[in-house]
């Protein structure tokens, strides 16, 4: 059996923006991959909501990538794939984190997570709905947050090559729910379990 860990935040954990609770293994696109690819195939789900990957997270150690990732990764055997999806909430304007930082930070999680793991998939973040200006996060994101989110794909794209990780545009497939302008609808979490099915 091979092992997929996907490592992630929110949208990895699988929240619900309609109500705020998680979705559960009928909906969440960890829990269809995994319907997807059958028993040969043990796909782990590893996100937390608000996880940032490039900063320090006030919220602590389990929410801080650049800090939990290194000891998770160093604690963890035979992972045949890992997903990466981190980097969304890192655009929250408290930050006020660079393109430069952003690029650094997930260099460096790319290195990490290549001692352990036969193959990544990165995954960037979330392109950033107008509707997140009314949404239940405006008070953590605003104008800047999706200039940003429009940006740093390329920066994912670019490091994808360079490390041979496999790229999986998301915002090709799936544009996040209008209520919040951050999460994904039900159809959203089945969509980007299917077309990543494709890459095994």
């Amino acid at each position: 059996m091979k092992k997929i860990i996907c490592y992630g935040d929110s949208n990895t954990f699988g929240f619900n923006p309609k109500n705020a609770s998680r979705y559960d293994e009928n909906i969440c696109w960890t829990s269809v991959l995994q319907k997807e690819l059958g028993v040969q195939y043990e796909v782990i789900n590893e996100g937390m909501c608000d996880r940032t990957g490039f900063v320090n997270n006030t919220k602590g150690f389990l929410f801080s990538a650049s800090k939990h990732f290194p000891k998770f990764i160093s604690e963890s055997e035979n992972i045949d794939v890992l997903i990466l999806w981190i980097g969304t909430n890192d655009l929250q304007f408290q930050y006020n984190i660079s393109i430069s930082a952003i690029e650094e930070g997930l260099e460096n999680l790319i290195k990490l997570a290549e001692t352990k793991a036969e193959k990544i998939i990165i995954i960037p973040p979330v392109i950033l709905n107008e509707k997140i200006l009314e949404g239940a996060f405006n008070y953590q994101f605003d104008e800047t947050s999706i200039a940003k989110s429009k940006k740093v794909g390329k920066i994912y794209e670019n490091l994808s090559s360079i490390y041979h990780c496999t790229f999986f545009d998301v915002n090709k497939f799936v544009k996040p729910s209008d209520i919040d302008g951050l999460h994904y609808d039900e159809i959203s979490h089945k969509i980007v379990a299917k077309n990543l099915a494709k890459l095994f």
